[in-house]
């Protein structure tokens, strides 16, 4: 059985070593973990790069298919997303994280490309159509890619491993959207939407070679063997839904989620609104939404190399959880008072990057006192499913609420009584976490002591 090597002065030697020492500054990883967190950061860094090439572009198809029909394409993005899940969960059940991990992101690649080569042909009405079912494809691909990363991380480590270190690899996640931004940002207005999807694509393959890497050294850091670690997961094909529901702590990190993805549509919704009266050029929308990408990200990089890792031990996982609520609450106040196009870019960066930076690394904290089973197919129902399912609510509340007459004001205020109950929800799901942790950590010290 393979254990955690202790560090010591020669655990780390040569090139290795002096990048460990370099790394201790900014994080705090042990040398025998230091493969797989760079491994692990390349992989997060191509996977978003590619979302964040193609991400731009769909934004502005939504807005150039109209505000409202908006909440007719997120009824289609979670129509997709029931429809992808349960394949996936077949595929988890029978294959393992080894085979099915790179079998998910090549599946993606190729619909980049079938995409690429449809905008190539597509003109007039037919063009308008291909970008509403782009919006909703690259809807479910972001998730998808993105929880499947997530599944596989805290499948690798445990939790406190995750408080230490989920901050600096989100951190490559962030660099990865910058780069992406940057990209779409420059080459939007000169070269085809075609050439940018197979950049994209490009990228997702990048991501398949670090998966076969991460996937082999993973072992070393877990006190299961390695046959166990890359045998099939197993289960049914509905565990991810049933166990979700049976479970007083998953499902109220599903009440987490509704809660996050409700709010952030109302303030998507508001975007999409502000940005088609202000301005008027599609390439000016695009370049406005790569714009706000790059801002996001480079407030989310500061944060995610210098304070996640410190606020989450120093407050612990449920106060850190509550960030993201309180800046929300500030953000609906500062769009009812003030709808303009540059309160909304103050809000959006604010927002996104407490999520980016501080909610989503700890949201993941939350899955590695789970079992192993519900990190891959829990997670992924809650990561795309109960996500989508969010955004329809919040799509189709934001209708009803400004079909009742209620303004931006009104919307705002009803976005921030929310707001209240989530920030209830991740206090509470943090006091659950450091039980099960506990349990955890004394379960497996008891098992330790049996084998030796």
């Amino acid at each position: 059985m393979s254990v955690r090597p202790a560090d010591g002065p020669g655990t780390a030697t040569g090139t290795g070593g002096v990048l460990h020492r370099l790394l201790k500054h900014v994080v705090d990883v042990r040398a025998h973990e230091l493969p797989a967190l760079l491994w692990a950061w390349a992989y997060i860094y191509a996977v978003l790069s590619s979302y964040y090439v193609v991400r731009p572009i769909r934004d502005q198809m939504g807005v150039a298919g109209g505000v409202k029909n908006l909440p007719w394409l997120f009824m289609g993005t979670l129509a997709c997303m029931l429809l992808l899940n349960l394949p996936y969960s077949a595929i988890v059940k029978a294959l393992p994280r080894s085979r099915f991990v790179p079998l998910t992101y090549r599946f993606f690649a190729a619909s980049l490309l079938l995409f690429a080569a449809a905008f190539h042909f597509a003109a007039g009405d037919a063009l308008v159509w291909l970008g509403r079912a782009f919006f909703i494809w690259i809807s479910v691909f972001n998730l998808f890619v993105v929880s499947v990363f997530w599944a596989l991380i805290v499948d690798t480590f445990n939790a406190e491993d995750g408080k230490r270190l989920f901050g600096f690899i989100a951190a490559g996640a962030t660099i990865g959207a910058i780069t992406g931004s940057a990209v779409t940002a420059s080459a939007a207005r000169h070269i085809p939407v075609g050439a940018l999807l197979l950049i994209a694509a490009a990228l997702l393959e990048v991501a398949v070679l670090c998966v076969r890497h991460l996937a082999r050294i993973s072992a070393a850091l877990n006190r299961r063997p390695a046959e166990a670690q890359e045998a099939s997961i197993g289960g049914t094909v509905l565990a991810g839904i049933t166990h979700t529901f049976r479970s007083p702590y998953l499902a109220n990190i599903v009440l987490f989620m509704l809660l996050f993805t409700i709010t952030a549509t109302f303030i998507y919704f508001q975007q999409a609104g502000i940005v088609s009266r202000s301005l008027g050029d599609r390439g000016a929308q695009t370049a406005y939404f790569a714009q706000v990408d790059l801002a996001v990200n480079v407030v989310t990089l500061v944060v995610e190399l210098f304070f996640t890792a410190r606020i989450m031990k120093r407050i612990g996982v449920g106060a850190t959880l509550a960030v993201l609520p309180l800046v929300t609450i500030a953000g609906f106040g500062t769009l009812a008072l003030l709808p303009t196009l540059a309160a909304l870019m103050a809000v959006q960066v604010a927002r996104r990057a407490a999520d980016y930076a501080i909610a989503r690394p700890t949201r993941e904290v939350l899955y590695t006192v789970v079992p192993r089973e519900d990190r891959y197919k829990a997670k992924s129902f809650i990561d795309t499913v109960v996500y989508r399912t969010g955004d329809q609510v919040g799509a189709w509340s934001y209708v009803l609420l400004t079909g009742a007459g209620l303004g931006m004001t009104q919307v705002a205020i009803a976005g921030g009584v929310l707001a209240l109950a989530w920030l209830a929800n991740g206090l509470w799901l943090g006091r659950r976490q450091d039980v099960l942790a506990a349990a955890m950590a004394s379960a497996t010290t008891g098992a330790r002591r049996v084998a030796t």
